[in-house]
This record gives C-alpha cells, structure tokens and sequence, in this order.
C-alpha cells in the first residue's frame, strides 16, 4: 500500500506538470474562467458515472462547499495573479505550498512536522529558487498576494480533504468537488470572459481536453485515492513535481534554455521529495483525519483511517 501511495502522489505531480503548456495552447481561443468551467466539467463526467453508487453519500454541502474554495476560487485567484506578476514569483510562491500545508496542520494540532520533514521542505524550496531567479519578468505586489491568497485556500483544502474523504469514495467525492467547482466558476465566466461567439479551434479544444484528462481526472483522483491513506503534509510535498516538469517540458518542447540553476534546482525538488516521503516507511500510512474506512472501488481494497491526532516525525510516523 505505501508503494502504491507513492506511485499515486508521483503520478498526480508529473501529470500536473503538463497543465501549464497545454493551457498556453488553450487559451489561445479559451478565455481563463471559460477554460476552467470546460475543464473541470468534462473531468467530472465520467468521474460521476465511475463513482455513481456512491455520489449521494459524497454529495454533502462540505465536500461540494471545499470543492468551490479548493479548486474554482484557487484556480481563479492563481490565473488572476500570474497575469499581474512573473513567472518566478509565482513559482517560488507556489512551490512554498507543502510548507504552508505543514504549518496549518501543526497549528490546527492536526499533526507535528519532524526535522527531517522540515528539512526537505526548505530543501524542495530552495530548488524551486534556484529555478524560479533562473528567469525574472515583470512582478507586482498585487499579483504575488493573489497568488498567495489562493495558496492559503490550496492548503486549507488540503488540510480538510482528508476528512472529508473518510468513510466516502474518492472518486465520487472527486466528481462532486470538480462539478462544484465548474458550477462556481460558471458566473465569473460570464462576468470576465463574456458569451463565447465562436468555437474554439482544433489546437485549443484538444489541449483543453488534455487538461480536462491528464491534468484532471486522472491526477485530481490519484491525489484523493493518495490523500485517503496519508497526511496531508507528506501528500502536499508531491506537489513540487509540478515546476520540474514544467521546466523539463519548456525545455523540450519550446526550446526553454537548461542551465546549471534548473539541472540544481531539479535535483533539490527531487531530494525534497524524497525527504518528505520517509515518514512512509513507518508504522501508519493513514490519514491525520479521523474516521471510517475507505473503499476503494478499482482495487476493491479497503484502507482505515487512524482515529485521532498523530505525529509526523522524520524517522517515520509515531
């Protein structure tokens, strides 16, 4: 099960790190909140038909409520703020993500960080640093605090999530939270972008189905299935996956330049990474939340939750 859990969180991280060039193909006939609201919805299709036998139970107002805040207002707020400052910043704000994960999880006495987690949190950040200062654009006080502000709502979603998925599907948890979030999205849509008068063309729709595939369904539930057998701050670790991939596919594909800073500052995100995934090696692997078993329909497993508080610590969890 830890083995699975770690090709489950890798899987999710190196999906999402093909978003963001399919989105820059997209949004070449999309606009922002309208791609938002076509992404989330055809992922959410055949999510609700996997999951159907469970939908009612996860159809809850706290499970559709954090699918708004933690996924349309986080995307929202994120595509609004890397319009108004640089690529750097926004990379190095977003990959201080699993620190602000950590921190929220501690203060709400949810869990305790050990030194060797702690360590590779500032060692995968230091990375993302060294790729972010790598390329320097235009940055403003505004677009950093949008971006931060949707990280505070990323992580709070992370914190919440596993108790929301105790004793629920996750995939049918995952289809109601996308579908909420494409439902909520839907009027900033109209509000920003305005009616679409015209079809998108072929380039676009496929890189918008991409995204509604690689960079949705398949790693947003990968992430839950993950999420429901782990803590949240060694889950939120994985997400630092998604720069370095990033980088490697500017690199192939639009001719980006590799240097010393990104061959560095991958090796550090991978050793971060690595850091934070040796509480997997102790005794529990379940979620900080309390509650039920989950059931896991593809595999026909079932993982239990551990009741109560625990403790992270380096060495393993305790």
């Amino acid at each position: 099960m830890r083995t699975r859990t770690l090709l489950a969180l890798t899987s999710s991280g190196l999906l999402w790190g093909t978003t963001v060039p399919l989105s820059k193909v997209a949004l070449a006939d999309w606009g922002p909140a309208w791609l938002t609201v076509a992404r989330f919805t055809l992922a959410a299709l055949p999510l609700a038909w996997i999951g159907r036998r469970h939908l009612r139970r996860a159809l809850t107002p706290g499970v559709a409520g954090w699918g708004v805040a933690g996924y349309g207002v986080v995307i929202v707020l994120q595509n609004a703020g890397i319009e108004r400052t640089s690529v750097s910043h926004a990379a190095l704000l977003i990959g201080a993500m699993p620190v602000l994960v950590a921190l929220l999880t501690v203060g709400l006495g949810r869990g305790r960080v050990g030194p060797v987690a702690w360590l590779g949190f500032a060692v995968a950040l230091g990375g993302i640093a060294v790729i972010s200062v790598d390329g320097v654009g235009a940055a403003s006080l505004a677009g950093d605090a949008l971006v931060l502000v949707s990280l505070l709502f990323a992580a709070a979603f992370m914190v919440a999530q596993p108790r929301l998925l105790a004793g629920r599907d996750p995939v049918a948890v995952t289809a109601v939270q996308l579908a909420a979030a494409a439902l909520g999205t839907l009027p900033v849509a109209v509000a920003v972008d305005g009616v679409p008068t015209a079809a998108p063309g072929a380039a676009p729709m496929a890189a918008m189905v991409g995204l509604a595939v690689g960079g949705t369904l398949v790693p947003f539930t990968l992430f839950a299935w993950a999420q429901a057998r782990i803590s949240p701050e060694v889950a939120g670790a994985f997400l630092n996956l998604e720069p370095l991939v990033g980088v490697v596919l500017g690199v192939a594909a639009f001719g980006d330049p590799l240097g010393v800073p990104q061959v560095v500052g991958g090796a550090a995100i991978l050793a971060g990474i690595g850091l934070n995934a040796v509480p997997l090696g102790g005794r529990r692997t379940g979620p900080a939340a309390a509650g039920p078993a989950v059931t896991n329909p593809a595999a026909g497993s079932t993982a239990g939750s551990t009741a109560g508080p625990r403790e992270l610590t380096g060495a393993g969890v305790g």
